[in-house]
């Protein structure tokens, strides 16, 4: 079985090499010259743990291809995959189309015989059919399908989510000549190593499975704003978020998941996805006013974060030297969109604080979007020499390996603000450190 991933970010990217994986013959799209550059060469332009040796097997065993050429790519495609980026539209927060609308036409133009064309990037409701209109106008003598097939990838544990996914999601359109039978035909045979092991594949209309992805990220955007607005409440009544937590996840109904306390959620799915989720809504009629709030407590928590440490080093950081263990806005990834360091950093270095900052994978992306004056240092020990106060703003493993009697050593000052947790409050405070978690 061949396909087309019109993409190679990290959505096309992750899905291409794991489709390769499964055994079929994957042609990726790639228009940014450095990019494709990189993907020929066998660099990987994303940190993705395993990703590195994914790509570079597939590609040496003949199954992955990288190209800027759409009609190569669509010839004797089956299904041919839109994984292009929809980023925040400036001034309404609708998700913006251009490059979905501009990728439907191009590959209208390049394909010579049947195929499902499937939007694998994360859309509003609607796109769908918009992508099945611009192919009718654009070639109305196409034979053709779609079909939409949202990711639903962690950073971080991305191929392991693909591999072994709590749910694949595909919708149909049953409007389309022979109900869209063609679409979950190819479909249902492009996933058969899923249903092997059983995987649950669920099979939509095309407007469900637009919202599900959205609806997906939203709740669990709220589940991280509430346990986060539960830090606070624990914090003046002397309870631990951490049982609380506990508590809460042993509930079924509940889950475990997502209900770890911190300075508020960043990357690249929730904060636009909820953003464009209260877009649709809004103009759909059916406002969600949880959501809504969800983003307008998530965006004040990032920007009182830096509080806390100016609170613990006493009313003021001017002319202190903080030690920053963390950039990213979750750990096994380095990307820094809408990450909490962000206005945390700019907050602190405006207050007169020198920064002195680690982290194991995102510091090139951190360059450009922190503060000029920020030292980069070697690793989290060096980021902690010599200074006063030291702020913890991403959980990687490697910082829980830090033993507090040596940051004591290393450090000028006792003051810890640990906003992940990462710490045992009783070692820092055995270890002489002034320590200060979320919800503890």
């Amino acid at each position: 079985m061949r396909i087309a991933m019109i993409g190679g970010g990290y959505v096309g990217l992750v899905s291409a090499a794991c489709f390769a994986e499964f055994g079929t013959e994957v042609r990726v799209v790639e228009t940014h010259p450095g990019r494709l550059a990189a993907l020929r060469e066998g660099r990987i332009p994303i940190y993705e743990p395993g990703l590195d040796r994914l790509v570079a097997d597939n590609t040496t065993a003949g199954r992955l291809s990288f190209g800027d050429d759409i009609a190569h790519a669509v010839d004797g495609a089956e299904a041919v995959f839109i994984a292009v980026g929809t980023p925040t539209r400036r001034g309404d927060g609708h998700a913006d189309l251009t490059y979905v609308h501009e990728a439907a036409d191009q590959v209208a133009r390049a394909l010579t015989a049947h195929a499902v064309v499937v939007t694998k990037s994360t859309v509003p409701v609607g796109t769908g059919r918009k992508v099945a209109e611009i192919l009718r106008r654009t070639r109305p003598d196409l034979d053709f399908d779609v079909a939409s097939n949202p990711e639903f990838l962690r950073e971080g544990s991305a191929i392991g989510d693909f591999m072994r996914p709590d749910r694949v999601v595909i919708g149909i359109d049953t409007d389309a000549p022979g109900g869209g039978e063609r679409a979950r035909e190819i479909l249902h045979r492009l996933y058969r190593p899923l249903y092997l092991i059983e995987a649950p594949i669920l099979f939509t209309s095309l407007e469900s499975a637009e919202l599900i992805k959205y609806a997906s990220n939203a709740f669990l955007a709220m589940k991280v704003t509430f346990i986060n607005e539960m830090a606070d409440l624990c914090e003046r009544v002397g309870a631990d978020v951490h049982e609380i937590a506990r508590g809460m996840g042993l509930d079924n109904r509940i889950g475990r998941k997502f209900l770890h306390a911190g300075p508020g959620f960043g990357g690249s799915c929730f904060p636009k996805d909820t953003r464009a989720l209260v877009a649709i809504a809004e103009e759909a009629g059916a406002p969600s006013r949880l959501i809504e709030t969800t983003i307008a407590v998530n965006e004040a928590r990032k920007e009182a974060m830096a509080g806390r440490l100016i609170e613990a080093c006493g009313g003021s950081v001017a002319g202190l030297t903080v030690g920053v263990l963390g950039l990213t806005f979750k750990p096994e990834t380095d990307d820094m969109r809408d990450a909490s360091s962000i206005p945390i950093l700019h907050r602190l270095a405006e207050a007169g604080a020198i920064l002195r900052a680690y982290d194991p994978a995102g510091m090139e992306a951190a360059r450009p979007l922190l503060p000029e004056g920020v030292i980069y240092c070697t690793d989290g020990l060096d980021a902690a020499r010599g200074a006063d106060a030291l702020l913890v703003l991403t959980e990687w493993n490697e910082f829980r390996a830090i033993p507090p009697v040596k940051l004591r050593d290393l450090m000028a000052g006792v003051v810890v603000v640990d906003l992940r947790n990462v710490f045992d409050p009783a070692a820092m405070a055995a270890a002489g450190m002034r320590y200060r978690g979320i919800g503890r």
